[in-house]
């Protein structure tokens, strides 16, 4: 039989201090094909099981030394014997005492004097029921075990495509707003050029021709009436006072084109295929420069100033474009929580609390640390924990894809192996954190 083979590899334990119950069970059991174990009292026994594992155990209640109640109690506490089943053998015919025996552990009872049939009857159930236990729990096992792995499975497929998501989406968002940035900062480029390169020769030429007027009206005393009315009302020495500042005003306006154009050039550099150097206080600056737009006073609230507090930061090796990205998505994120927070504010409480966006460098442990901080109104603990999901936002439905933080997530630690971090309480405002190795 197939429980026999199995069994001849594991025996049957019979314990009991009578020596005649011992030499009948176990012939009636050797008979039928069982291996045998036996122990003669319950300390014998709990060694014997601990040692060597029986498939079940048959076993007497009323011994010296320890009785079966203890026995069982003992093989029960052990892990390596609690799931031995344990079949009682008594005479006691109590009820009190068959239920205290089911509440120690024991699966059944036989009541002596026994009968050699129904012990062989009953070993074979609870043997049987013992293997199929067994067996489902090991087929149990293994289910979990393939449910676990194909659930891993899966988490790794979703993570590599959100991954994949992640990086088109940042990889187009850089290249459109690169070609954009950059084709619209050559166009400001070329005519600012032209306009600069002939600011001196205009002054130049203006300052001749009134040199000319003033010297031709020192050496003619004799004008006619009618130049004299031309010249009056050309207003001259109006002209002269007032040109040269015109001159500089438009120099000015020139000179702050250039500037923005230089950050447009700072901010679209397309550096995807090797890293290059990069100032960050430049990168900031140019960002900031970008978004002044959105930093004026409007109907809703005052102007946001900006505190910067900027430390000596060496040249760091970067993939430029994508880092200003980042903080370019930091700073826009900052100033949608400040226009946010300003909803829910009285007048009076804004004069109070101006908002600022405050940033914040310094190098630690030979790496750049950028900390972008605002004093809106916060976030929860529970929307801070998924700020770098994929799609997750907490902007209003066609204000933002969810995407923002994560790309940024990717760029940091990812692409450059540093850190990005959020601290946040609510009412006093939200800070990022930025660490970047510095090579």
């Amino acid at each position: 039989m197939l429980e026999l083979t199995r069994l001849s590899q594991q025996p049957i334990m019979i314990v009991d201090d009578n020596p005649n119950n011992l030499k009948v069970l176990s012939q009636s059991l050797r008979n039928a094909g069982w291996l045998v174990a036996i122990a003669k009292s319950g300390e014998i026994a709990l060694k014997q099981a601990n040692h060597t594992p029986p498939a079940l155990i048959l076993l007497d209640v009323m011994m010296p030394g320890i009785d079966g109640f203890e026995t069982c109690q003992r093989l029960k506490a052990n892990p390596h014997t609690m799931d031995i089943p344990v079949i009682f053998m008594t005479a006691l015919s109590d009820p009190i005492d068959k239920v205290k025996g089911l509440s120690v552990g024991a699966v059944d009872y036989i009541t002596k004097p026994f009968q050699a049939e129904e012990v062989l009857a009953r070993t074979n159930i609870h043997y049987k029921l013992r293997s199929l236990t067994k067996e489902l729990r090991e087929q149990n096992d293994i289910l979990e075990q393939r449910v676990a792995e194909r659930t891993r499975n899966l988490k790794i497929s979703l993570e590599k495509l959100e991954r994949t998501q992640i990086k088109l989406v940042q990889q187009e968002k850089m290249a459109t707003l690169g070609n954009l940035v950059a084709g619209l900062g050559h166009e400001i480029n070329n005519p600012v050029g032209l306009i600069f390169s002939n600011i001196a020769p205009i002054k130049e030429y203006l300052t001749n021709l009134l040199d000319a007027i003033r010297v031709y009206q020192e050496v003619n005393d004799d004008l006619t009436p009618e130049i004299e009315a031309e010249i009056e009302q050309l207003e001259i020495e109006f002209i002269s006072e007032d040109f040269p500042k015109l001159i500089e005003s438009i120099e000015t306006a020139v000179k702050r084109l250039k500037s923005i154009s230089s950050s447009l050039r700072i901010f679209s550099r397309a550096d995807t295929a090797a890293k290059t150097f990069l100032d960050i206080h430049d990168g900031l600056d140019s960002t900031l420069l970008i978004l002044k737009y959105r930093l004026k006073k409007n109907e809703r609230r005052p102007k946001i100033s900006i505190v910067k507090d900027y430390g000596k930061i060496p040249l760091i090796k970067c993939y430029a474009g994508q880092v200003n990205q980042v903080l370019m998505n930091l700073l826009a994120n900052a100033i949608d929580a400040l226009d946010e927070a300003v909803e829910i504010l009285t007048d009076r409480e804004l004069e109070a609390n101006p908002k600022r966006i405050t940033i914040t460098t310094r190098v630690a442990e030979e790496r750049a640390i950028i900390r972008i901080g605002d004093n809106g109104k916060g976030m929860t603990e529970e929307v801070m924990a998924k700020i770098f999901e994929s799609s997750f936002t907490t902007k209003a439905v066609g204000k933002g894809t969810g995407l923002g933080l994560a790309i940024s997530r990717q760029i940091i630690e990812e692409k450059h192996g540093g850190t990005i971090k959020c601290r946040s309480e609510v009412g006093k405002g939200t800070e990022f954190e930025i660490a970047l190795p510095i090579s």
